[in-house]
């Protein structure tokens, strides 16, 4: 089988394609012939080694995947039967899905839902799952549409683009933060009603007037920060991201 490999060197991280024994694919009861994968920021960090997210090398990345059951001594998936898998460590701590096969724990996959094939779960996949998983949080949270704004911070990105077009669809109003001028008319088309640059977001006092019902937040460090401090009182905020940093 082909597959990204990623090996440490000196200290460095190194990667290439290269062409393995399935022998040498980890323990687990489900090898799956993988069809896609879908790209997401923490590989990115993986593969070029600027993030801590490799555990132990040599090691595969991508942290989700989709695709046929090859083999399998789990009693609830057979032979050909299409799954999905996203988390558990995968791509960071046990070989992932940026290989031609996989192999993990039964418990770690997912039957393909109805409606669903290979190729439509990853266009969603680990950005879209996260997404989706925000908006129902705020639901948990009792926030409604009649409540007021939602903020979108890191909106141009993948949880963050799928979060604005989830929240304008289910009814709220949503304002989409992004540092990039040439995604605001992007954003505008998935359904945010303006685009905030993210220099407005750099400073924060602790306090602030309440301007938000309910938040997303992709980003992290002062962005954040400046999110908590203008929420509305009883709001709620959904944080998953942290490409600001700490």
């Amino acid at each position: 089988m082909q597959a990204l490999l990623l090996e440490q060197q000196d200290g460095k991280t190194l990667a290439s394609v290269q062409t393995l024994d399935e022998s040498r694919l980890p323990e687990g009861d489900v090898t799956v012939d993988v069809h896609w994968s879908s790209l997401n920021y923490k590989d990115a960090l993986a593969i070029t080694g600027k993030g801590k997210i490799i555990r132990n090398f040599p090691m595969i990345p991508g942290i989700d995947f989709a695709g046929t059951v090859r083999t399998s001594e789990d009693p609830r998936f057979h032979a050909g039967q299409e799954v999905l898998l996203t988390g558990w460590g995968v791509g960071e701590n046990h070989w992932g899905g940026l290989a031609e096969q996989a192999r993990v724990k039964g418990d770690w996959l997912v039957a393909m839902p109805q409606g669903l094939d290979a190729r439509k779960a990853m266009i969603i996949g680990t950005a879209g799952f996260t997404a989706m998983l925000c908006v129902m949080a705020l639901e948990d949270a009792g926030v409604r549409p009649q409540d007021g704004e939602i903020v979108v911070t890191g909106a141009s990105g993948g949880v963050g683009s799928t979060a604005v077009a989830l929240l304008h669809k289910l009814g709220y109003q949503v304002v989409a933060v992004s540092g990039r001028e040439s995604t605001h008319e992007y954003l505008k088309s998935l359904g945010a009603s303006r685009v905030l640059p993210r220099d407005e977001f750099a400073e924060s006092r602790p306090l602030e007037k309440q301007v938000w019902a309910g938040a997303i937040d992709t980003v992290g460090d002062k962005v954040l920060a400046k999110v908590l401090a203008q929420m509305n009182y009883g709001g709620c905020v959904a944080a998953c991201g942290l490409a600001g940093g700490f």
